[in-house]
């Protein structure tokens, strides 16, 4: 059996995260026409590059190649009603509403996605990859990333794992997911 490998990239950073908000369909920060294909040599080969349907996806994954397939599956968690907002303002506002979705999985008081709901998305679509081997990079959300290395994991970490903008975790799949954690002076194994 091929090895699947797979490379979950975060998008570049965007104004809401820097200013601690909740994701909107936002542009990144960076200038990203100027700097398109600049990370293409990253990879050996020719990966297949995935990305969600949002705009910050698909402008970071034009950096790693221009054949990109959009994936609704690596959609960033729905808000609803707290799109855009303010975190610091939602814990003065609406303290409660938080808290019980940071703590309860199944909970969505922004009427959109729960975290539980999220982690079945993630984990439907891992077991999609599971049939096609060779090296796949998807560049995706935080949410996205975060619920993929729970499910990997088997841990319901998913609210202690911070994810940084164009950071990247790699995962194996050879009769079961593994997370990978590659050194910087060693040779690439296949």
């Amino acid at each position: 059996m091929q090895a699947i490998r797979l490379t979950l990239m975060c998008h570049a950073r965007t104004v809401a995260q820097k200013l601690s908000r909740f994701p909107t369909d936002e542009p990144l920060e960076m200038d990203w026409q100027l700097a398109r294909g600049s990370r293409s040599a990253q990879f050996k080969g020719t990966p297949l590059l995935l990305c969600g349907p949002e705009l910050r996806t698909r402008q970071t994954a034009e950096l790693f190649g221009s054949k990109v397939q959009v994936v609704a599956a690596l959609k960033d968690c729905d808000l609803g009603r707290w799109q855009g907002a303010s975190i610091k303002a939602l814990q003065t506002s609406e303290p409660e509403q938080l808290q019980n979705w940071i703590a309860n999985p199944d909970s969505a008081p922004h009427g959109g996605e729960s975290v539980a709901q999220v982690h079945e998305r993630v984990a439907a679509w891992l077991t999609t990859l599971e049939t096609a081997p060779g090296q796949v990079i998807a560049v995706t959300h935080p949410f996205i990333i975060r619920a993929a290395l729970a499910h990997v994991l088997q841990s319901p970490a998913f609210n202690l794992i911070d994810v940084e903008p164009l950071s990247a975790i790699e995962l194996r799949f050879n009769g079961c997911w593994r997370l990978r954690l590659p050194g910087t002076d060693c040779e690439e194994t296949p």
